[in-house]
């Protein structure tokens, strides 16, 4: 079992108990990630776990226009609108990495409520309509989402206000995975983790194909690039490179 899978083993065994929600709505905040400065304008990145799994959910920002897009929002969508609403946020995009329950859970209400456009891979696209049946598989309960409003394919570029972000296709967890980079943050969903990567035992998945996709399109970028995992906490691509016992400049010597 990998670092990944010991992580969601754990966050199903707490609400199987009865204390996966453990905070009032009230009480949940996101955090400020990071702020970029540029000759644009500023960006402001904050993030918080959302739902049983705690996926990484992220909002970017733009303070200039306060217009703003949501990277992954599995579950929560009040807490989500919350956090849009405490900052002025109007959001434009809801932007799925790839088409897992824990990731796209809170699609349908956050459309309802802003008439944000949704955004996915093309090849994760159909996912979106199996959420409760796929939910329904791991004991938990999530609504089926409203169909992409575009569909996303590698080197597209989303923009908001003064924010451009660039999609690059990185499949293996699910064949429609997706990273999303701006400067030097890239958010890589279920591809990479710090220390781990991501499942390929689920349908779609293939352990060949991300192995090739971290290395050649992610272990390209900077080493200096921050990244932001689907789960657990922040990385960079450097160390990764290194440490990572699945697929760094280690794993040779470890096995």
């Amino acid at each position: 079992m990998n670092i990944k899978m010991a992580i969601v083993t754990f966050c199903l065994m707490l609400f199987i108990a009865g204390r996966g929600e453990c905070q009032d709505i009230k009480d949940k905040k996101f955090k400020e990630v990071t702020r970029i400065n540029n000759k644009e304008g500023d960006v402001i990145i904050k993030g918080m776990p959302v739902g049983p799994i705690m996926a990484n959910c992220f909002i970017i920002g733009c303070e200039e226009t306060k217009l703003a897009a949501v990277i992954d929002p599995g579950d929560e969508a009040s807490v989500i609108l919350k956090a849009l609403a405490d900052d002025k946020l109007s959001l434009q995009y809801i932007i799925n990495t790839h088409g897992h329950f824990d990731h796209v859970g809170a699609n349908k209400k956050l459309k309802e409520v802003t008439g944000a456009e949704i955004l996915i891979h093309s090849k994760d696209a159909a996912m979106l309509s199996k959420l409760s049946i796929t939910a329904a598989a791991f004991g938990l309960r999530a609504e089926n989402s409203p169909p992409p409003d575009r569909e996303l394919n590698d080197g597209d570029v989303i923009s908001f206000g003064k924010v451009t972000l660039k999609v690059i296709h990185t499949p293996g967890h699910t064949p429609g995975g997706i990273s999303i980079l701006t400067g030097s943050h890239l958010f890589s969903g279920d591809t990479l983790f710090a220390g781990s990567i991501g499942r390929t035992d689920l349908p779609g998945g293939d352990y060949e194909t991300l192995i090739s996709t971290i290395r050649k399109k992610i272990f390209s970028l900077d080493e200096k690039v921050v990244v932001h995992p689907g789960h657990g906490p922040d990385t960079r691509v450097g160390d990764e490179k290194i440490h990572n016992p699945f697929v760094g400049e280690g794993r040779k010597s470890m096995w």
